[in-house]
């Protein structure tokens, strides 16, 4: 049947309605048996079929890359002792639950957070192209990168000195810092070395040596800035003295280095 809907020249079809007859069983008393009706369905012959709800679709890798940064806020502001799980779910509007199913436990999340902090750090180095550069550009290369990427990244700093109040307990723990860390070594040493080959830098240095005069000096004027600021009244954020102190710690490790 079709009707007028109010006049305002939309046209609506009423959906048929069907009933399907069930025969009843015959009494045990022998009367007639009644015919009974199932439940009304309405029928819309014309109407497509609904599609299925499509299901959430989980990424794992994404979630653990949230809580991971999520944790590092959590772990720079309130260090490891005073770190908190929920404060890390809450964040990311997750459950505590979800977080020690990736990850085990606190200490386990705090361990892969220094895994991270040092492989970011790691990783970019790798892409320098150390090897293709002459022996005094490569240096410099590295050395400009560490001053920046520790200026940069004030987390990774202060997550560094809190394991140092805990005396690298948590770094024992990890095989892969030891390992990842042990690359920086070994392209520092080919630098020297072909350094040594053309005469320009002495021979005999000890990459972990140069490793520890370029990272000393980069580490410590974002982990003390604070303190040295305030005594020496020198504002170290300022972009004239940050310049002027990333080309004095280039010059000062080439010094050191030239033959």
């Amino acid at each position: 049947k079709i009707v007028n809907d109010g006049g305002n020249g939309r046209r609506r079809a009423f959906f048929r309605r069907v009933t399907r007859p069930i025969i009843a069983r015959v009494c045990s008393d022998g009367r007639e048996p009644r015919m009974t009706m199932t439940s009304e369905r309405s029928i819309a012959p014309d109407e497509p079929a609904l599609e299925p709800r499509k299901s959430r679709k989980n990424n794992p890798e994404k979630t653990r890359e949230n809580i991971l940064q999520e944790a590092i806020v959590e772990f720079v502001q309130q260090g490891l002792s005073g770190a908190r799980v929920d404060a890390i779910a809450e964040r990311i509007h997750t459950s505590k639950r979800m977080i020690y199913y990736y990850f085990g436990s606190k200490e386990q999340l705090y361990v892969e957070v220094l895994e991270k902090l040092y492989g970011d750090i790691r990783s970019t180095e790798s892409r320098l192209h150390l090897a293709e550069l002459a022996p005094q550009e490569a240096i410099r290369r590295l050395v400009e990168f560490t001053f920046d990427h520790h200026d940069r990244n004030v987390d990774f700093v202060r997550i560094v000195s809190i394991e140092n109040i805990h005396k690298a307990e948590y770094v024992k723990q990890s095989g892969v810092i030891k390992a990842m860390n042990n690359t920086i070594l070994h392209a520092l040493g080919e630098i020297l070395e072909r350094g040594a080959r053309e005469g320009v830098f002495r021979g005999g240095l000890d990459p972990l040596d140069v490793h520890l005069l370029i990272s000393s000096f980069c580490f410590y004027r974002v982990s003390n800035r604070h303190t040295f600021g305030e005594i020496f009244q020198i504002d170290l954020p300022d972009e004239g003295i940050k310049q002027r102190h990333r080309e004095m710690i280039c010059e000062s490790v080439l010094r050191y280095l030239q033959a």
